[in-house]
Parts: structure tokens; sequence; C-alpha cells
């Protein structure tokens, strides 16, 4: 048996062990690959939880609700307002905590209220490499983290998510739309729905990873805010974006962007938290 499989089996051990868990379930390919296993090796002992709020596009909801259809998995949709989150709006360098602790609070409370004691969470090995301050209020609140503690990377998630049939195994990586705001700029619903819109023409347009950073426009007046869009894509996917210039500034600027740019560095994850490290 080869490493990779020794890790999943190592996983399907570990979930076993917890005998009822509550998946944190947000449809990303690491909480579907880890609902999966847990549902696989669990039965009606696993179930998902799923939280709807603002910072979650509704496809990623529908998504969620199809596959928990489909597998026949028992799922709890929460409705959660992150803006009444003290702290959040402000969007300081540790908004992810703030909200994390929020979110797996109420995670807690609707398990431990079917009676599940243990709570699980999708993050990999590869997440310890970033800024990721969600994964200190992770700790802190005892949520498990099956897919680290089992040794599994993002790359050997896809290999097994492809091997279990899953229809996320290629599925582009996806952050909440909050990280599209710069830290110290206030987050609001405008800008979330801005953010929202703006990346589903993108991938309506064929775009495969994508983000559309929401930046203010500085102001030599106190004048209402006005914001631009930076926009990142694979460099692969450039010459899409040259295609579809004109009809992609053209509706950007309809939904309310002022300024639009293509990011010429490509996609790259948590590039806002370059600013953090200079």
């Amino acid at each position: 048996m080869d490493e990779l499989h020794q890790k999943f089996e190592l996983l399907k051990r570990q979930l076993r062990g917890l005998g009822k868990v509550a998946v944190a379930y947000s449809a990303g390919v690491d909480s579907t690959f880890l609902l999966k296993v847990a549902h696989d090796v669990l039965g009606e002992n696993a179930v998902a939880v799923t939280i709807k709020s603002r910072v979650v596009p509704g496809r990623e909801i529908q998504e969620a609700l199809d596959f928990c259809k489909a597998e026949g998995i028992l799922h709890l949709v929460l409705d959660f307002n992150e803006m009444d989150v003290d702290g959040f709006r402000e969007n300081p360098p540790d908004r992810c905590y703030v909200c994390k602790r929020s979110i797996f609070k109420a995670i807690i409370g609707a398990a431990a209220e079917h009676g599940i004691p243990a709570v699980c969470e999708g993050s990999n090995v590869d997440d310890l490499g970033d800024y990721r301050p969600g994964l200190k209020a992770i700790a802190e609140l005892n949520v498990k983290s099956p897919l680290r503690e089992a040794g599994l990377t993002k790359a050997g998630i896809r290999t097994l998510s492809r091997e279990l049939g899953l229809p996320t195994a290629s599925k582009p990586s996806f952050a909440c739309l909050a990280s599209r705001i710069p830290y110290g700029e206030q987050i609001t619903e405008e800008k979330l729905r801005l953010v929202e819109r703006a990346e589903q023409y993108l991938q309506d347009l064929g775009f495969v990873q994508y983000r559309v950073r929401c930046r203010l426009v500085p102001q030599k007046s106190p004048a209402a805010e006005t914001y631009m869009a930076s926009i990142e894509i694979l460099p692969d996917q450039f010459p899409l974006f040259y295609k579809n210039q004109a009809e992609i500034r053209s509706c950007f600027t309809n939904l309310g962007f002022k300024e639009i740019s293509l990011d010429e560095r490509g996609y790259r994850t948590g590039s806002l938290n370059e600013a953090l490290v200079k």
C-alpha cells in the first residue's frame, strides 16, 4: 500500500474512533472529501453542517444541498450573519479568527443539540503554510482536523476524491468573499454582493480559478466610496481575458466598479496577506 493510501486508512480509523461527528461542510474540495469518508465510515452518525451567510455565494450553498441529498446525508443549514460579530466589519488582520470562532461555536451548539460530541473541519497540511488565523480558533474550540492529522495534502485529497468519484475532485479552490477586501477596509454587504456577481460573471465566461479583489479608490474629498476591481486569474487564461476584455470591463462597470485592472502576477492564494509580511 502506498503512502497516500496509508494516510487514507489512518483518516478512516480516526473518524471511526470519534463515533459520531458533525462535519463543517462548505461544498469545497476538502470538506466534501471529509464528509464523504465520514459518512462511508460512520453512516447516519455523520452529519453535515453548512453555514448560510453573506460571505458564501448562493451557488456554493446549493451545491452543498445537492450533494447531501444525493448521498443521503443528514444536513443542517444554519443561518449566520457575520455582520453581527463584533470586529468583523472592521476587517482586522485577525478577521478570520474572529469570524471562525463565532461560526464554530454555532456549529458546536447545533451538533450538541443532535447529541454529537465531535465537530470536524476540512483543513489540510497545505493550510499550515499560509497566514491562517482561523486555525487558532479551531484549536481553541477543540474542533477536529482529521485531514491534517492524517497528513493529507490538497493534491492527495484531489487524488483520493477522483478515486471516490467525487464531483469536487477538480473543483477550484474557494475562500469566503470577505477575503477579497483588503485588511483595514470596512466589509459591507454592498462590497460582498459586488464581488459575488463579478466572480459569477467570470465563472460564466469560462474562467476556472479567479478572485476579484475589491479595493477602495483613493478619494481627495469625503465623497461616497467608489471601488476598483483587481482581477486575479490563472496566467494560462490571460488570453481569455484579453479576448473578452471589453465585455468584462463593461459588466464590471455596470455592477458598480469605477476602475478595473488585471493583476499580471496571476491568481494566487492569500494575496492580500502579502501586505502583512512586507
